[in-house]
């Protein structure tokens, strides 16, 4: 083999509260873990300013600061965290193969998948600048919906968690105002009606977003247009939601994963981390199509290391140094 494969035993793919999680109990338990951060280092959480529903953070945090704090963490008990993204694997064998930037070839005896899911955005140039900074746009309504208390906002989706979202936030916000691009919804009747029957939740069919508004730091409104008659009109907000989807960042895993239809790793073993590929294993959002919080990904991360570290005992892999180059 050539000198530039690295051996390790436990490989962690990507950051976020279910990555260093995974790292910090890994480390503790001796598996000398290394993490790669991937290409945005600390996941999704790192452009949400203020985090207030994770326990242990009485004033609450905001995520860059909280992902600093979870690596300095995982780096304390010495898990190796690493710049660089995972751009293929090879799990066909006993030791999976994985290659960073296409060039370090890595042998790992457990890997641990946190890749996360990305929100799907409508690619606005407002809607981008404002969600950069912070001001008013969001693709979380259970994470973000607190600070629109008695606010009125837009919400742009058709499908059920479109709805969900909505209906969680009419009973924080003055008023929601829901964009439905089509005439109709995607969401499933139940869904559709329950929405349809909240006093404070105004439809809008046929409708687009044109263009988010506001004074150069927070929102202040939305233009729209009907899309039938190309009428424009604004609609006055605080906070503009975006409720169009999510994907997996789970592309590279497809050839030796199962996923589902929308490319979420399917666990081969339910209430377990465990994939259909024995020693790998997944966390976070990677799997988790339904809760999406940064509290259930850390769970997650923790039994990820948890199914890796009994793995590892069942098979009796032991090294000194899981990091060394070997021949």
């Amino acid at each position: 083999m050539s000198e530039k494969i690295e051996r390790v035993k436990c490989l962690i793919i990507g950051s976020g509260p279910a990555g260093y999680t995974a790292a910090i109990y890994a480390a503790r338990a001796n598996m000398n873990p290394v993490l790669y951060q991937g290409m945005q280092p600390g996941g999704q959480l790192t452009t949400t300013n203020e985090v207030e529903n994770f326990p242990g953070y009485p004033d609450g945090v905001t995520g860059p600061e909280m992902m600093m704090q979870l690596q300095k963490q995982a780096e304390r008990f010495e898990a190796d965290i690493r710049d660089g993204w995972v751009t293929k694997v090879d799990f066909s064998g006993d030791l999976h193969k994985v290659w960073v930037n296409d060039t370090k070839e890595i042998h790992c005896d457990t890997v641990i998948i946190s890749t996360g899911a990305s929100a799907k955005y409508l690619g606005l140039e407002s809607e981008q600048k404002y969600l950069s900074l912070g001001g008013g746009v969001s693709a979380c309504a259970v994470c973000d919906g607190f600070f629109y208390r008695n606010q009125e906002v837009v919400i742009v989706g058709a499908g059920d968690s479109a709805c969900e979202e909505a209906h969680y936030l009419s009973h924080l916000c003055s008023k929601v105002t829901m964009l439905v691009r089509r005439d109709e919804f995607r969401a499933s009747k139940i869904m559709a009606e329950r929405v349809m029957k909240t006093e404070n939740i105004e439809i809008l069919f046929n409708t687009e977003t044109e263009e988010v508004l506001g004074d150069g730091q927070v929102v202040s409104g939305v233009r729209v247009f009907n899309n039938k008659t190309n009428e424009k009109f604004e609609i006055p907000a605080t906070g503009f939601f975006v409720a169009i989807g999510h994907k997996p960042n789970t592309d590279i895993f497809k050839d030796y994963l199962d996923l589902d239809e929308t490319g979420y790793i399917i666990n081969a073993v339910p209430g377990t981390s465990k994939t259909n590929v024995e020693g790998v294993f997944v966390s976070g959002d990677a799997a988790d199509n339904v809760y999406r919080q940064a509290i259930t990904a850390a769970g997650t991360g923790c039994m990820a290391a948890l199914d890796a570290e009994r793995y590892l005992a069942g098979k009796d892999v032991s090294f000194e140094v899981s990091t060394s180059s070997y021949n």
